[in-house]
């Protein structure tokens, strides 16, 4: 494929996913990982491709969140530091695992996100976090969505958001902490594999800034229940085609 074409193709794959993001406060570096996965890009490179370009994309949205007032501070530190250590950790665990062990863990993965955010669509997710609870949730969510090149918003906010916090603030800490845990990844990354694929990083960072300032359009044209739908039916299809390439 020509590398006008492809890149084109990521900065439309880069806006779709912006916008998604925009309207549900996740599935960014969920959906674009996915799909590079699909292409067969190996996985310690598409995390470090979808976590690189997600510096500039997660650093506009969780400081517009901090200029309106939407940051809870306290819990903006007890999800973002150990969320970085936990994205320092799971990158450090990508780069040294050989692609053909964790490529299985990576589909098993996405499928259960993919449940996950079907079972919100349904009202179905009831996993509450208390607040002794917030940090090993974004330790846990911070190595999860290194390994998995994303799912940081779609376990910490849906968690959050079961515990009854209010939804403005929720969505807007957690951007604001997801900037902290991808440029943490995005830094380990680059020190440990390098920076490569630079046509995929522009084209993904492109579209997702070009589409960010309608995302609150795609709020108000279409349902959050449609959305989720659409998005956790679409990562468990690319994650199907995943497994039935590994297993054939």
């Amino acid at each position: 494929m020509p590398l006008s074409e492809a890149f084109l193709w990521f900065v439309a794959l880069g806006a779709i996913a912006q916008l998604i993001d925009g309207a549900l406060g996740m599935a960014y570096g969920l959906l674009c990982s996915t799909v590079l996965l699909t292409l067969g890009y190996p996985p310690a490179t598409v995390s470090a491709v979808v976590h690189t370009a997600e510096v500039v994309t997660t650093g506009v949205s969780g400081g517009a969140h901090a200029v309106f007032g939407n940051v809870d501070r306290g819990l903006f530190f007890r999800l973002a530091v150990p969320g970085a250590l936990g994205g320092v950790a799971g990158a450090l665990f990508l780069v040294n695992v050989a692609a053909e062990w964790i490529k299985p863990l990576i589909v098993v993965y996405l499928m259960a996100l993919g449940v996950l955010i079907l079972l919100r669509a349904v009202g179905r997710w009831r996993y509450r976090a208390p607040p002794s609870q917030v940090p090993p949730l974004g330790l846990v969510a911070g190595t999860l969505d290194a390994i998995g090149g994303g799912g940081w918003g779609s376990v910490t906010t849906s968690s959050l958001l079961a515990g009854g916090r209010p939804a403005r603030q929720t969505i807007g800490t957690v951007a604001a902490a997801e900037f902290v845990v991808t440029v943490a990844i995005a830094v380990t990354f680059a020190s440990t594999i390098g920076f490569k694929h630079l046509e995929i990083v522009l084209g993904l960072l492109i579209g997702g800034a070009l589409a960010a300032p309608f995302a609150a359009l795609v709020v108000r044209r279409f349902p959050e229940r449609v959305l989720l739908w659409l998005v956790g039916g679409l990562v468990l299809v690319l994650a199907s085609v995943q497994a039935v390439r590994l297993l054939s």
